[in-house]
């Protein structure tokens, strides 16, 4: 019994090494101060413990090959290049505002979406609300499901606004 406890620790323990954030047994982050190691894409950042955040309330056109972007494509009759480019302007506003700075993460009544990402509002130490920044600068879409709503009629007026004024993505 007790070789078969200490096979269980070893292997728990050696799967935590080898796989880190994704399986974070008896680890806990510090979410109020953390570094962007990178943005994944327009709506997605990669933490330095390795985990990905999924930005609450905002979608950033697909700038990589998904059944997503395609289904986009059909939904919006645009060419699926022009998603694609538009992704990758997206991309490139989010890397430049967050990746490499130091973040805090604000939580709604989710946490984790179903492919085990965190379900996050970010904040810059400079108190700049990322996800609202690519929406105000028009790098994105409104995207809300229930529960996590919390700023979904903040995010929609600034949607409406970088439409109005035409701001990225919508020059």
């Amino acid at each position: 019994m007790r070789k078969r406890i200490l096979l269980v620790i070893i292997l728990l323990s050696t799967i935590n090494l080898a796989f880190g954030a994704s399986f974070p047994f008896g680890r806990s982050y510090n979410y109020t101060d953390i570094s962007v190691k990178r943005a994944v894409d327009g709506d997605t950042i990669q933490l330095e413990n390795g985990e990905r955040v999924r930005l609450i309330g905002i979608d950033t056109p697909e700038m990589h090959e998904s059944d997503k972007l395609y289904r986009d494509s059909q939904r919006t009759q645009q060419d699926i290049q022009d998603i694609k480019a538009m992704g990758r302007r997206a991309y490139e506003f989010t890397k430049a505002l967050a990746e490499g700075k130091r973040v805090s993460l604000e939580f709604d009544l989710e946490k984790h979406d179903r492919y085990g990402r965190l379900l996050a509002y970010v904040y810059l130490k400079d108190g700049t609300f990322v996800n609202a920044e690519i929406v105000k600068q028009g790098y994105a879409s409104l995207m809300t499901f229930p529960p996590n709503v919390k700023y979904a009629d903040l995010f929609l007026k600034l949607y409406q606004e970088a439409r109005e004024h035409r701001r990225g993505l919508w020059k």
